[in-house]
């Protein structure tokens, strides 16, 4: 056997790049998108054993939505990918790219043990431009392709050394062909029929055996004539360690998938479900079909689902003349092949083997399958197509007269195929660009009309994509997930009568429950979600939230393990107040899924609700557990520890808001609460840092310019503060805390009564019973030296609030001043002397003015809640919903956004105990205001 020089190495790789290198600037399309985007098991939070127990989605293999797709090799290496380089696609698309050039140097290598050199590298370098790849080798998803051919032609290379120079059985190769085969069919299921091109190697090409004397020999046997010949003895020997091999491969791979098929329906597969003779017409004129593609690859598409290729319903139908053409010409090849010992004939039958066996799997003449026809799965059978044209190119070119002919229709196929192949990638860009260009070769499958839509509802262009969704009901007047689709534009154009129309007519499209039917037997459990977006869209109107709960249930009786109707049901309940049930939903949920972080952090919303902070925070931890990076779980269980009023908390919730913003360096929340919790720890040259990020971030940040304004007014620096009022009074005019605080410092440090008044009275328009509005009002009369209206404003201040000492007690003090002031016979309204009186024995409202305002607390933390009333802000509890997308980009499962719930923070004990504090020494100096009083 020749070997592989540098050379032809360089040559190829050459060629593979040439045809591929812009492939790297491709995304995720297709497929990709589930197995690389949305699966978990990519991520080194998730551990390693969840490879070997979920399929090459990330489902687990145990759940009936699984594809049953076994491949925990492929998505290893997916995760090696992620590991250096995360969600970069490039790197990806590199990976691919070097592993179809590994493919196509082995290819090389097993072609030399049949052809001849030139004749091999042209076979290697056909199969390196064939545009039938394009899928494997662009698409991410193909790698499960090159893969397992790496592993299956190492497989075959090692078995073809398995016999020694004295025809004895060598061992180790056929241990190490095992343990490749293993290794191909961990990489994608098809590997496993390398076993078969082995089998028929060492019987006709080894052995040299044709199917006559195998007859003959078998009639010998049978008469008792002869034994079995030594030769014989020992292939057959080979072959039942290969086939035993197998048969625990098999064995091993059906426990895998606990003996259940996956579960398809009639738009993923329509023949498959197809009545008899239109199935198995079908699925025999699709082997034409496949032949063609390999033939004549100039009409490619990534999707052949659906109405693609109409039903053969008729043995009268035209096309089965193409069937009956393909078996004809397989048959002769086949005949030629095993009735003769040449090498010409071995060459057909390896070639014929390579195209068979690999193909079985994908047939669906034995078992169906997800597809009709998948141009990824015929990267393998290629190769037999390959050596084929090679085999023919070398009969050609050695009559002399057709040498040149035949180099030169060698060099224009390879050009033509390196030219399509390499404008073909451009088609893998992007969603839309992959779909529009699949449109242009097949109008008929509504599939590819949604993923247009998909592509365009990702760029917001909802009215295009809901043109998109409108003709895939039409294409197809049955299909669920494209009137799903309209459902779901129409309500991101807030058309909401329009979007119910639309979910209402897919459910309809749903199967009627048979009672001891397995509900999934029958449909697409995907397709369940069109209660739970119906719900969701009705649950807007508070009016019909037993109606969405009855949808939600419906969907669970329909599936007892519909995690995502659990889901949906509990942010229901928790809106609905039904804590106890919202949090048995979750409960059961997690029943189903306990690596779920969305499901803890979301019992733990519950649990906030409930007034169970300890639990709330344990199911937090649980979600950061599974997530580290869980951003609403960092930043409400730190908000959890902030609001607890214990320090011993302060520094874990400082690191997780830390690592909160590391994640939405944007969000001015982070930064906001990062200064609260500095403002608790007394560090308030941090505090004045985080504030002013966070309003640099948002203008108007009303929480963070409040806070800031009181952190400047405490640290006495209310000059500093005036500014910061202005400006959070110029973005909230009704800001009350900020206008009694700007007051205050109006009048104590500006000496400005006529601002402090306009402050005063415009919190009194807003709202006339405001005891503190009012009662700094009457100080402001005060100091302004008119008497009678300081009574009278005072007087109306204890009738809206009579149970407040201090406003009695300064009542009693302005009249005790008026009949001092008028027992000396003094003015009671404004003169020089009452001015010099008033400087010296006036209640110093300004300091009981900032107690008042140090009563109401630090404006309140979390998410800035514009437009609430003073001391009534809200922490937002995000409840994140799930995801749902099936295998593939029907994304026609996808959900309705989730809701939002609130609730109130509560003061802690150091803001309690500072509160006391301060009222008490506001008392004191009442009483010494008093006793300067009563010494006048």
């Amino acid at each position: 056997m020749a070997v592989v020089s540098w050379k032809e190495i360089l040559l190829l790789t050459g060629m593979v790049v040439g045809c591929y290198w812009n492939s790297l600037s491709c995304g995720f399309v297709f497929d990709d998108v589930s197995a690389i985007l949305d699966n978990k098991d990519l991520r080194p939070s998730t551990p390693l054993l969840n490879l070997f127990l979920n399929d090459f989605w990330g489902t687990p293999m145990a759940e009936e939505r699984s594809h049953k797709s076994y491949r925990p090799l492929t998505v290893l290496t997916f995760r090696l990918n992620y590991l250096f380089s995360e969600l970069s696609a490039a790197s990806y698309h590199l990976l691919n790219v070097v592993l179809h050039a590994v493919v196509c140097v082995l290819f090389l290598r097993v072609c030399r043990l049949f052809l001849d050199k030139p004749s091999s590298l042209v076979a290697a370098l056909l199969f390196a431009v064939h545009p039938i790849h394009t899928e494997a080798v662009t698409g991410v998803v193909g790698r499960a392709e090159l893969l397992s051919s790496i592993f299956l032609l190492a497989a075959f290379l090692a078995y073809t050394k398995s016999t020694g120079s004295d025809h004895s059985i060598v061992w180790a190769p056929i241990a190490l062909t095992v343990v490749l085969v293993a290794a191909a069919t961990l990489c994608k299921e098809q590997g496993i029929t390398v076993v078969g091109i082995c089998c028929v190697h060492e019987v006709f090409v080894a052995q040299g055996f044709t199917l006559p004397m195998l007859l003959d020999t078998l009639r010998q046997v049978v008469q008792g004539k002869d034994g079995f010949p030594y030769a014989v003895l020992q292939t057959l020997l080979k072959l039942i360690v290969l086939v035993i091999s197998t048969l625990l491969l098999v064995i091993v791979r059906v426990q895998v998938i606990q003996s259940q098929l996956p579960v398809f329906t009639r738009f993923d597969n329509p023949a498959a479900v197809s009545p008899t003779p239109t199935r198995q017409l079908t699925f025999n004129y699709l082997l034409p079909v496949n032949a063609w593609l390999l033939l004549n690859p100039s009409e490619l598409c990534c999707d052949w689902t659906m109405g693609t290729i109409p039903l053969v319903e008729s043995p009268l139908d035209h096309r089965n003349l193409a069937t009956l053409a393909f078996y004809t010409f397989l048959g002769l090849l086949s005949l030629h092949s095993l009735r003769y010992r040449h090498s010409s004939a071995k060459t057909v039958i390896m070639a014929l083997s390579l195209i068979v066996l690999p193909f079985i799997p994908a047939s669906n003449l034995f078992f169906p399958v997800g597809f009709v026809v998948a141009e990824r799965v015929l990267y393998v059978p290629s190769m037999g197509f390959c050596v084929l044209v090679a085999h023919g190119f070398r009969i050609v070119s050695h009559k002399g007269h057709l040498k040149k002919i035949s180099w030169l229709m060698i060099g224009v196929l390879l050009t033509t195929h390196a030219v399509k192949t390499f404008n073909r990638n451009w088609d893998w860009e992007s969603e839309y660009t992959l779909f529009t260009s699949a449109l242009k070769v097949n109008k008929n499958n509504a599939k590819l009309w949604n993923n247009v839509g998909h592509a365009l509802e990702n760029q917001n262009n909802y009215g295009r994509a809901l043109q998109y969704f409108l003709q895939a009901t039409r294409v197809q007047p049955d299909d669920i997930g494209a009137h799903m689709n309209v459902g779901r534009t129409y309500k991101n154009l807030n058309k909401s009568k329009e979007a119910e129309d639309a979910y209402l007519m897919a459910k309809s499209l749903m199967p009627q429950v048979i009672p001891g039917k397995r509900y999934a037997t029958r449909v697409a459990p995907n397709h369940l979600n069109v209660y739970i977006n119906l719900a969701n869209l009705i649950r807007a109107n508070e009016s019909r939230l037993e109606e969405a709960d009855q949808l939600y249930r419906q969907a669970i009786s329909m599936r007892p393990d519909f995690k995502q109707a659990y889901i949906s049901r509990g942010e229901l309940l928790l809106k609905m107040n039904k804590l106890t049930e919202a949090r048995d939903a979750y409960l059961r949920a997690l029943e189903l899924d306990r690596t779920n972080a969305d499901l803890w952090y979301n019992l733990a919303i519950v649990y906030i609700e409930m007034k169970e902070p300890s639990e709330a925070l344990k199911n937090f931890n649980h979600a950061l557990e599974l997530n580290p990076r869980h951003k609403l779980a960092l930043f409400n269980s730190a908000l959890l520890m902030q609001e607890s009023g214990e320090p011993k908390f302060w520094p874990e919730a400082n690191r997780r808001f830390l690592t909160y913003v590391e994640e939405e360096p944007e969000d001015a929340n982070g930064y906001f609460n990062l200064g609260m919790l500095a403002m608790d720890a007394n560090e308030n040259a941090a505090a004045e840092q985080w504030m002013r990020k966070a309003i640099g971030l948002q203008a108007g940040f009303r929480s963070a310019l409040f806070n800031l304004a009181l952190l400047y007014s405490q640290s006495k620096r209310e000059l500093d503060a005036l500014p910061v009022l202005d400006e959070l009074l110029r973005h909230h005019p009704e800001h009350v805390k900020g206008l009694i605080l700007k007051g205050d410092i109006l009048m104590n440090h500006k000496k400005d009564t006529r601002g402090a008044k306009v402050c005063f009275e415009r919190i009194l328009r807003m709202d006339p019973t405001n005891v503190q509005g009012k009662h700094n009002l009457c100080v402001v009369y005060f100091e302004e030296r008119d008497l009678p209206r300081a009574e009278r404003c005072l007087e109306e201040t204890l009738a809206l609030a009579p149970n407040e000492e201090y406003v009695r007690r300064h009542l009693s003090i302005v009249r005790n001043k008026m009949a001092a002031m008028s027992a000396a016979g003094q003015p009671l309204t404004s003169s020089e002397g009452a001015a010099a009186s008033a400087k010296k024995e006036k209640p110093k409202r300004g300091k009981e003015g900032a107690e008042e305002v140090a009563e109401g607390g630090e404006e309140g933390r979390g998410t800035d809640a514009v437009g609430s009333g003073a001391g009534d802000e809200k922490n937002v509890r995000k409840s994140s919903a799930e995801s749902v997308r099936g295998v593939g980009v029907d994304q026609s499962e996808s959900l309705d956004s989730s809701q939002s719930e609130k609730r109130t923070k509560g003061k802690s004990t150091k803001e309690i105990k500072d509160i006391e504090k301060k009222r008490a020494a506001a008392l004191k100096r009442l009483e010494e205001i008093e006793r300067i009083l009563s010494g006048d």
